[in-house]
């Protein structure tokens, strides 16, 4: 949706619009051929307009121009206030307030299919971050949605997260 002007430019006005009601933004980057055709302008909607990024670890190394992960966190400190990057088996990492906060993966049986891990991700993050929780918590949120939408076809939960959430969390 990023490739035409207009899809950019609505991009900034839904951020402005959010941010005069005071409220946060966040945005999954969802595609790194889309990040390398516009780099800049995507780092530039981050840096002004974005409070919570997501993306997986191939987005993010585009986004930041890096070799390797390591330097790729290096370049995002200060240009938003929280990015939550999904590294796979390997968990996911949250940037924030200097800080590195490693998350490992949500164990899974079999990994039967990727459709939507990185949404749910998102959406058990963005979960945790509404109800105030430290940022660890709410990455290990997101670690279970995603593991659960793995486990099956389909990017639809197969189970009640909410239910999934008791038991872990309990």
């Amino acid at each position: 949706l990023f490739d035409r002007p207009s899809a950019k430019q609505a991009f900034v006005e839904a951020a402005k619009t959010a941010h005069d009601a005071g409220a946060k933004v966040s945005l999954s980057l969802s595609d790194s051929f889309c990040v390398e055709r516009h780099k800049a302008e995507f780092r530039a909607l981050i840096a002004n307009h974005i409070d919570i990024l997501f993306a997986n670890e191939a987005e993010f190394l585009a986004l930041c121009g890096a070799q390797n992960f390591h330097e790729a966190v290096a370049t995002v400190y200060g240009t938003c206030d929280i990015a939550a990057v999904t590294r796979g088996a390997k968990g996911s990492v949250v940037i924030a307030q200097g800080k590195i906060i490693e998350i490992p993966a949500e164990p899974v049986d079999q990994l039967v299919d990727t459709t939507g891990a990185g949404d749910l991700y998102a959406a058990g993050f963005l979960y945790g971050y509404t109800q105030g929780f430290d940022l660890s918590r709410c990455g290990a949120y997101g670690s279970l949605a995603a593991a659960e939408i793995i486990s099956h076809i389909g990017a639809r939960p197969a189970v009640s997260l909410k239910t999934l959430a008791a038991k872990r969390f309990a």
